[in-house]
């Protein structure tokens, strides 16, 4: 991806708000066009600048980052959080926010941010309506302006990704296609498929370790959420 992302810092900490702007003026990639200090004043200015993506402090005064990105649905921006308080990730996550970044916010966590970010507007720009089609065995999805078919026995775990999921069928394979984990959860089949976190879905027979906060798959480690420990214990069988 060769453009720059167009970006905007909003954080009433004046601090908090400086360092943003050094992070983001370290990034060749991206392009400072506003700071703003709360929701309303970020409001005014998305207006005439038009951003790519937000870097956005949660505990705001009048109105937090969570009421404003909810503002933000479906503006086609990109919203990373940035905040003090690790509690407020579930709420982040459920907005399908692209990132949850906990101060005091290090450069080389930042820069794994905007990694994330160019990945999804370089998939973005490839990607047309959305579209799977379920099946037998089997399922179609559209990625890289084709169907794809991808049998359900080769995938090894799904995992979010803003409003995109990551179909995982193999340690470094994936084909990446617009669609929610909310329907990727109802349309793949409830027998072979485990949801074990807001973010992921692992297929049964490829789970190789279960800890008490971890799923093994492959040599990836994926969190188990708290929500959904039980039901998974249950579908494991584990007592």
């Amino acid at each position: 991806m060769n453009k720059q992302l167009k970006c905007m810092a909003i954080d009433d900490e004046p601090l908090a708000l400086e360092i943003m702007e050094s992070h983001i003026k370290k990034c060749d990639n991206l392009k400072l066009i506003a700071k703003c200090s709360n929701a309303i004043e970020a409001a005014e200015a998305i207006k005439h600048e038009k951003p790519d993506l937000i870097f956005c402090d949660i505990h705001m005064p009048e109105i937090s980052g969570i009421d404003f990105m909810k503002s933000l649905q479906n503006s086609g921006i990109l919203v990373v959080f940035t905040t003090a308080y690790s509690e407020y990730a579930v709420d982040a996550f459920t907005l399908d926010a692209l990132d949850y970044l906990l101060k005091p916010v290090s450069f080389e966590r930042f820069k794994k941010s905007v990694e994330r970010a160019e990945e999804y507007f370089t998939i973005k720009n490839k990607t047309e309506q959305p579209q799977a089609e379920m099946s037998e065995g089997h399922m179609f999805v559209k990625a890289d302006s084709k169907m794809i078919k991808i049998n359900y026995d080769d995938i090894w775990y799904v995992e979010a990704f803003a409003d995109y999921v990551k179909i995982y069928t193999g340690e470094d394979k994936r084909i990446v296609t617009l669609q929610t984990m909310k329907n990727m959860e109802q349309s793949l089949p409830a027998d072979k498929f485990a949801r074990v976190h807001r973010s992921y879905i692992v297929a049964i027979n490829k789970v190789l370790a279960i800890g008490a906060h971890e799923v093994k798959v492959g040599n990836k480690n994926i969190p188990l959420g708290k929500n959904y420990k039980e039901a998974f214990a249950q579908r494991m069988q584990i007592k």
